[in-house]
């Protein structure tokens, strides 16, 4: 009952796609522990079959494969005291309600929308610090963990890739 319940607390655009690894810290695996890749769907699973319970891996990840599903990676963001970096702040006000995840450090954010990267990249943001953004050849891990009260549905975030990816 628990994992049913914990399913309904993710972007229904996120379950319905069977792109679903395990992860063993931050590699992908099968759900029957076997390494999994980011570029091979027959590694991937639905997720009931990732969830499973199992003693494998440490948790879930979610692939990415240019479909349009897309997320922003914003590491050492998040306080001790849950709020944000002001840069952070900065980059979030620009971003529509969409699921927001806190990520396994506990330290960084994953913002998951829709959005066409083509190439993925790290963007330095002026503070020294890299942004990420991905929608293909990557596996994101996932935590359940919403950051602050977003909605559990995937936005348009085209508009704030694209500053992102011209430096702005």
């Amino acid at each position: 009952m628990a994992a049913h319940r914990d399913r309904k607390r993710l972007p229904a655009e996120l379950v319905a796609e069977d792109r679903w690894v395990r992860r063993d810290g931050k590699r992908p695996i099968t759900p029957a522990g076997r390494p999994a890749s980011s570029t091979d769907a027959r590694t991937w699973s639905p997720l009931a079959a990732a969830d499973a319970p199992s003693a494998r891996g440490d948790g879930l990840g979610f692939v990415l494969n240019g479909d349009g599903i897309a997320c922003i990676d914003i590491d050492h963001c998040v306080r001790a005291d849950g709020s944000l970096e002001p840069w952070a702040a900065r980059l979030l006000r620009r971003v529509p309600p969409t699921w927001i995840e806190v990520s396994p450090s506990g330290t960084g954010l994953h913002v998951w929308g829709l959005a066409t990267v083509g190439a993925g990249r790290v963007i330095k943001m002026s503070n020294g610090i890299g942004v990420e953004v991905y929608d293909r050849g990557r596996y994101i891990t996932v935590t359940r963990r919403p950051f602050g009260r977003c909605p559990r549905v995937l936005a348009d975030i085209a508009a704030v890739v694209d500053e992102l990816m011209m430096g702005v």
